[in-house]
């Protein structure tokens, strides 16, 4: 059985993450016997690190803790647990508990030969109006720009195979990253298939997005994304950040 790294982004999440971090145990077994489960602290300030610590001592052989000293960014935290992780899979979604890990197993069921990344895709958004009015927006904006072919851009519900980076080298530290990602995941001919997962209302903790200073500075990171990968197309010629051939299939 290929082995399965589970990894969770977490900045102040105190009240989701111990179940999360459970559930993904409970759930990565019953899919195979080589997995890890990785927790990136990402600077946090509640409790977060103390449960982290505690789950790591009731979980010694399977669960793993990323601590950052001072908050990376949501790109910092992703491309942290990208590096960490050790397995043939790569698994992750966010902290917050706004989807359910023990979905992971849909995704699974999709990663066959011809597939070499899976990217979930909201059945229905469970957050107030104002967010689902500015995510659709980001949404039709970021897919008309870098010409991204999935269905939904802005679910962090993604199973790939690790061996994906030894093409794609990501950069970035904000949340951009996942246009980056996704962007660079197409360019490279790596195939993907999407699935349905749902979105749950966030039960503890604020978003670190929606707020109009976050938003302006999104804006800003994506339009130099934008140049960078659909102008200057830079991330096409550069050579593979290692010498061997990953496993995933290309087209």
């Amino acid at each position: 059985m290929p082995g399965l790294s589970v990894f969770f982004p977490a900045y102040n999440d105190a009240g989701t993450i111990a179940s999360l971090v459970i559930t993904a145990v409970q759930v990565a077994a019953t899919l195979t016997p080589d997995f890890e489960v990785i927790v990136i602290n990402d600077g946090s300030q509640d409790d977060t690190p103390r449960i982290l610590d505690e789950l790591a001592r009731v979980y010694p052989d399977r669960v793993r803790i990323v601590h950052h000293a001072a908050n990376r960014g949501y790109g910092g935290a992703l491309r942290s647990g990208f590096s960490t992780a050790s397995k043939d899979f790569v698994f992750y979604t966010d902290g917050d508990a706004q989807y359910d890990p023990a979905e992971m197993t849909v995704l699974w069921d999709q990663m066959t030969n011809d597939v070499d990344w899976v990217n979930g895709w909201k059945i229905s958004r469970s957050d107030p109006l104002h967010r689902i009015i500015i995510g659709r927006i980001y949404h039709h904006t970021v897919k008309l720009l870098f010409g991204l072919k999935v269905r939904d851009v802005d679910c962090d519900f993604r199973l790939m195979r690790r061996s994906i980076f030894e093409v794609v080298r990501l950069e970035k530290d904000s949340g951009v990253i996942c246009l980056e990602m996704m962007k660079k995941f197409q360019d490279a001919g790596f195939r993907v298939a999407e699935t349905p997962v749902h979105h749950y209302h966030r039960a503890h903790g604020q978003s670190q997005f929606f707020n109009f200073a976050r938003i302006f500075r999104t804006g800003i990171d994506v339009l130099k994304l934008w140049w960078l990968l659909v102008v200057k197309r830079e991330h096409r010629t550069a050579k593979p950040v290692t010498d061997a051939r990953p496993q995933a299939r290309r087209s």
